[in-house]
Formats: structure tokens, sequence, C-alpha cells
């Protein structure tokens, strides 16, 4: 049986529980920003040698937990495993980002698209696996993948990109072709988040990180359709325990109420979103998951600390009048950057714990 988990703070706000404080957790956490996951990629050889290796994923992502009194660990890996796994080629160029060696592009690789075996993922879940042991019930683990829509923005672009040209193309002059993509995705999507769940994975998210670039009436097609396709596929309870999910479209706080009615419990937001206001929007539907600004924590930790109270003032006081709670997972907007000041993240973590202890205080 695994370990009783000490702290479940994380866990009871995803759920809209009552909460000690407002718990927090990073993306990207375990980074570059790291002195010690950088010796740890070292011997590892390569970002994919240190994805790849449940030994040193679970090294890696225990590294932030040493350091900070984070709510949450989160599985390291890639958000491209999926379309690696359908046989694209994922690679990892020094000082690039993330490459296809077959990127998807016509109707003939299209249609020899499916859902991948997930034995090919294996690693993954060893990972998973290795990592809820190693944790012993200190924090909950969070499982994760891209959306359909992001993955299928690498897959037909190759790369990362600036303009979002070739998946648009494709996107608006043969939208059979996109919707015949997304679908396959979704339904790997979904049988991976389930996968990792079966492995240990207390809570999941899915990224979709490029879901703000599309047009209005684009983005429901396209991503929010297909994100609400893994959703309704996921598995909710295991052995008797809710699995929150959430869901983080970057740029989508235009969206807000339409990805609230997705069906996860908690909606993620960037730093454009302020977060008192989309509360008022979303009543008890959802827990928040943000917002602070990554580049906050480029500034003194006086600053750091400064701008934490403020995000958790403009979410309020958790609880309601009438006794009900509000869920607030403290999160940044995006990825930690990997030129972060390690103490700076430690003046954060103070910050969000003592004030929102003070915010639940004040509100007795």
């Amino acid at each position: 049986m695994p370990a009783a988990l000490q702290n479940d703070q994380f866990l009871r706000a995803c759920l809209r529980q009552p909460t000690d404080h407002t718990p927090l957790w990073l993306m990207r956490q375990a980074g570059r920003y790291l002195p010690e996951y950088n010796a740890t990629r070292a011997r590892a050889g390569s970002f994919m040698g240190l994805a790849t290796n449940p030994a040193y994923a679970t090294e890696v992502t225990l590294q932030p937990l040493e350091r900070y009194a984070l709510d949450a660990a989160i599985l390291f890996s890639d958000i491209l495993t999926v379309p690696d796994a359908m046989g694209l080629g994922l690679s990892f160029a020094q000082g690039e980002g993330p490459r296809f060696a077959k990127p998807v592009r016509d109707e003939a690789a299209v249609n020899a698209l499916a859902v991948p075996d997930m034995d090919k993922l294996r690693y993954v879940f060893d990972a998973v696996t290795s990592i809820r042991k190693a944790l012993n019930g200190r924090v909950p683990l969070i499982g994760f993948s891209g959306s359909p829509w992001t993955l299928a923005c690498y897959m037909v672009e190759g790369a990362g990109s600036d303009d979002y040209r070739l998946v648009k193309s494709m996107l608006y002059a043969r939208p059979d072709l996109m919707h015949r993509i997304l679908a396959i995705n979704a339904d790997s999507v979904a049988a991976y988040l389930n996968a990792q769940i079966d492995a240990g994975a207390q809570a999941v998210m899915v990224f979709d990180s490029w879901g703000g670039v599309l047009a209005d009436g684009a983005f429901q097609r396209f991503s929010l359709e297909y994100t609400r396709r893994v959703v309704a596929k996921l598995q909710r309870t295991k052995d008797g325990q809710r699995i929150p999910c959430i869901v983080f479209t970057k740029g989508g706080g235009l969206w807000l109420e339409e990805i609230a009615a997705c069906g996860a419990d908690v909606v993620g937001l960037d730093w454009t979103v302020n977060l008192g206001a989309a509360r008022a929007k979303v009543g008890s539907r959802v827990a928040l998951q943000g917002n602070l600004d990554p580049n906050v924590l480029f500034a003194p930790p006086e600053a750091v600390a400064r701008e934490a109270i403020a995000v958790l003032d403009s979410f309020g006081p958790p609880q309601r009048a009438d006794g009900s709670w509000d869920g607030h997972v403290f999160n940044l907007g995006h990825g930690i950057s990997q030129f972060t000041p390690p103490e700076h993240v430690s003046a954060l973590v103070e910050a969000v714990h003592s004030h929102s202890r003070r915010l639940r205080a004040a509100g007795k």
C-alpha cells in the first residue's frame, strides 16, 4: 500500500475543500534554474536521457522539494512523449527546443497516425511509480500531458513555432485532416493520463500551451472540444480517492467560462487574468490555479513577496460567507524561467504560505 499523505492541501484545494494555507507548486519546478538539476542532467547526458530513465526522473522530481516547502510534486517528463511514441522521432538539440524527424504535413502522414501502444511509454509509468514511492506520502504527485491541440502544433510544425503557419494552414485548408489528428491525439492523451493514474499519479494536468494562439471559434472547435474529450475519458477515482484534473490554456482568459465547463476540477490561469474577477465568473464550479508572472521572480525577494501577496489578495479569502470554500492553488502563469535565482523562489514560498494563513485567520 502507498504511504498515507502527510500534506494533502493541494488535493483539497483542487476539490474546493478547506485548507490550512494556499497550496503552492510551480510549473517546471524541476528544471534548469536549479544547479542540482543541471548536475543530474549532465550525468544523464541529455534531456531525453534524463526523462527516459526512471531513476534520474525520480531524482530531479524530488530536488525542488528538498529546497522548498512545495505542496505537490509534478512528474518530470516532456509534453511530447505521446507523439514520440507514435513514431515521429523526437529529439532535443543542444540549446534548441524539441524537433520531430517526421512531421505530419500531408494526408498520407495523417492517415498513418494511430493511438500508440502505451508500452512504448513504460518509462513514464515506471517513473511515476518510482517517484510516488520515493515521495513516501510527503506531497501528492501530479501527472500530465500536452493537450491534443498543443501536440498537433508540434506534430505539424515539426518543432516550436513563432507564427504557427503550417498548423493553421492545415486547420483552415483541410479541417478534416486536423480533426483526424486531434481525435487520435485526444484518445492517446486520455489513455496516457489514465496509465499515469494507474501507476500512481494523484492528480493530472492537461497543458494547452498553444490554445491561446487560435481565433475565437477555432479555439472552441479545435482545442477545447478535444480537451473536453480527454477529460470525459479520464478515470476520476482510484482506490476510493478522487483524482483531480487541471486544464491550463495559456492565453485562454477570454474563454474562461467555457473552459470551466469542460469537466475539469481546476482551471489554470496565466498572469493576464484578474483572479478575483475570474473567481466571480466561475463561482463554485471549479477551483483556480495561478497566476504570478514568472518574470516577477527576477525582482528582489521583497518585491517577489509583495507581488505574491497581491495575487492572494486578488483571489481573496477562500472561505465564502456561507461557509463554503473556493479552491485556489498558487502557481506561476507559465513555467519558471531557467534564469530564475533559486533564493527568490524561497521568498515566494514563504510569502504564499504565511500570507494565506493570515487571510484565513482574518476571515474567521
